[in-house]
Order: structure tokens, then C-alpha cells, then sequence
């Protein structure tokens, strides 16, 4: 399937123009941020990648040192965020969840509950080449109980591939013993089903587990479990059922209300550009009755707000 990102590569592209254009922003007095946010959202990472490679070639400086030297606040982040590879981005945002003053659980559960297999391998072996620590042993070591093991679970990258028609009946019936038909909730079944079977495979499971139970999957969690071990079991069958749909959720509940969750807002306009943005855009206006856009518009302001809405794609009115 083709990308459903907002942010594409650049047609046109010429690495050496774009290193100039960058230079000729941050030279001199004063800096040209609009000429930064329009030409580094309009380029795809990797694209980006190749302009730092040659901005170096060409002027013996680091680009991402620059920008940081010449931008600031939650603007700089979203830019220098953007420039960061993805798979280094999510380890980047994992070693500062667990590093941080307590654990952020709020970004181990969004990164670990909605990236694919592939994708937390990734990860893993890129948190290794970058800290010289093991990941598994971070997270088991800053977490405790349900929770820990739930994504002990998911660090282990290994859910099944397809739909197993035998199982289906029989890992619904276990879930609804397990939670609903039981005095106190057996969490490690919750855990081995929701941790181990694939996406497809799940949302048959959910569909059976409403004809015997009468409750959506996620009524039964909200009322059997809590705390971050309840959010983590929410996130993936959310991501079962619909990742965009999940970051559509994420992205207004970042916004609704007095103020604004700046640290999800960033990380999921940064990491999703270029991956499903678009579905985002698509469940957002349809689960809220507003547009992405205009959320981002009323909730943010200055070159941070122009940098956002430009990642947004447009808007959806």
C-alpha cells in the first residue's frame, strides 16, 4: 500500500540548494524561520538526511547544531524531531521516557503498542547501537507488575501472522473468563491473547467476545482493570481495531480541554508525517466533528503552529 503521509518526497529535490537555502536562513542577523518550517516539511527524512550530509560537506558545520543554536522552544523540537531518523526518533523518545525524572508511560505505551513487529525489532537493536543498553531490560527495570509484563510481552516482537479460525471462539471465551465472569480479573490471559495475536485475529476475537459477553472489549477492560496497565490494554486493541483511529484519539485528547499535551502533539505530527497522517486527518474529522486542522489552529500559536499545521497536511473543513 502507498504511504498515507502528509509529507512526501520532494520531486525537485537537490540537496546542495536546500543546504544553501538553510544557511542563508540561519546567516547573519536574525533568522528566517519560515524559509526552515516551509523547506524541512516539504522534504521527506531521508531527503532530510542528505541535505545534513551535505550542509557539512559544504560548510564543515552540523546542521541539527545550527538549527538548535538558531531556533527554540516547542518550534525547535517539531524541527529537530524532523530531523531525526525514525526508528531514532522512537529510541530517542523511549530512552527519554525512561531516563526522565520518573517514567513517562504515556510514550512506552503509545510507541510499544502501536509500532508492528518489524518495527519494535527495529527499535530494539537501534536502542542497543545508540546506548549500549537493552531495551527489554530498561523498561522491565523502570516498570513493575501487569504493566511490565504486558510490554515485556510486546518487546518480544512476536505476534502471530494471519487468523487462526480454531482460536478465535476459544480466546474470546477466555477473555470473558477471565474478566467479566470472574471476582477479580485474571490479567495474564488479557496479556497472552492481546500481546501474542495479530491485529486481524484480534478484531474477530473482539467481534465474538461481544456475542458472549455483550460488552465491546474495551467496556470491559475500563471496568476490570486500572492505572497504566488498563491505558496499555486499551492502546492495543485500539491498535487492533485501527492505529490512525488511535492517534486520532491521542491527537484530540493531547488538545481537548484547558491545556495542551505539547510532548504527545509533537511526537505523533513528527513520527506520523510520513506514515498515515492522512487516516489520521480521516478518522479525526470523523470521531470528533472537527478537523485536525483547526484543533491544531485553535490550540497552538507562532512558527510552532505554522510548523504543525503544515505536517497536518491541510485541513479537512
Amino acid at each position: 500500500m502507498a504511504p498515507k503521509g502528509t509529507v512526501k518526497p520532494y520531486p525537485q529535490f537537490n540537496a546542495t540548494e536546500d543546504a544553501n537555502a538553510l544557511r542563508a536562513a540561519m546567516k547573519g542577523l536574525g533568522t528566517d524561520e519560515d524559509a526552515i518550517l516551509t523547506l524541512l516539511t516539504a522534504r521527506a527524512n531521508d531527503q532530510r538526511q542528505k541535505i545534513t550530509a551535505q550542509y557539512k560537506s559544504l560548510f564543515g558545520k552540523d546542521l541539527v547544531d545550527d538549527l538548535k543554536s538558531e531556533l527554540g522552544g516547542k518550534f525547535e523540537r517539531v524541527i529537530i524531531g524532523l530531523m531525526v531518523p525514525p526508528v531514532l526518533y522512537d529510541v530517542q523518545e523511549l530512552r527519554h521516557a525512561l531516563k526522565g525524572a520518573g517514567t513517562d508511560e504515556k510514550v512506552l505505551i503509545e510507541i510499544l503498542a502501536s509500532r508492528t513487529s518489524s518495527q519494535i525489532k527495529e527499535v530494539i537493536a537501534a536502542y542497543k547501537q545508540e546506548y549500549d543498553a537493552d531495551l527489554e531490560e530498561a523498561v522491565a527495570g523502570d516498570t513493575g507488575g501487569h504493566f511490565q509484563r504486558m510490554l515485556v510481552v510486546l518487546l518480544q516482537a512476536s505476534r502471530q501472522k494471519g487468523v487462526d479460525e480454531s482460536c478465535i471462539q476459544q480466546d474470546a471465551q477466555d477473555l470473558f473468563a477471565a474478566g467479566e465472569q470472574k471476582w477479580g480479573t485474571d490479567e495474564e490471559k488479557f496479556i497472552t491473547i492481546l500481546g501474542n495475536r495479530s491485529a486481524e485475529h484480534l478484531r474477530r476475537v473482539f467481534d465474538e467476545y461481544m456475542k458472549i459477553s455483550g460488552y465491546e472489549i474495551e467496556e470491559s477492560i475500563e471496568k476490570e482493570t486500572s492505572g497504566s496497565t488498563k491505558d496499555l490494554f486499551l492502546a492495543v486493541v485500539k491498535c487492533a481495531r485501527s492505529v490512525p483511529a488511535y492517534f486520532a484519539e491521542s491527537l484530540y485528547n493531547a488538545m481537548k480541554g484547558g491545556g495542551t499535551d505539547d510532548n504527545t502533539l509533537i511526537r505523533i505530527m513528527v513520527s506520523r508525517s510520513e506514515v498515515d497522517m492522512l487516516d489520521i486527518r480521516d478518522n479525526f474529522r470523523r470521531l470528533f466533528a472537527t478537523s485536525l486542522y483547526s484543533m491544531i489552529k485553535g490550540d497552538t500559536s507562532g512558527d510552532y503552529r505554522k510548523a504543525l499545521l503544515l505536517l497536518s497536511g491541510g485541513d479537512d473543513a
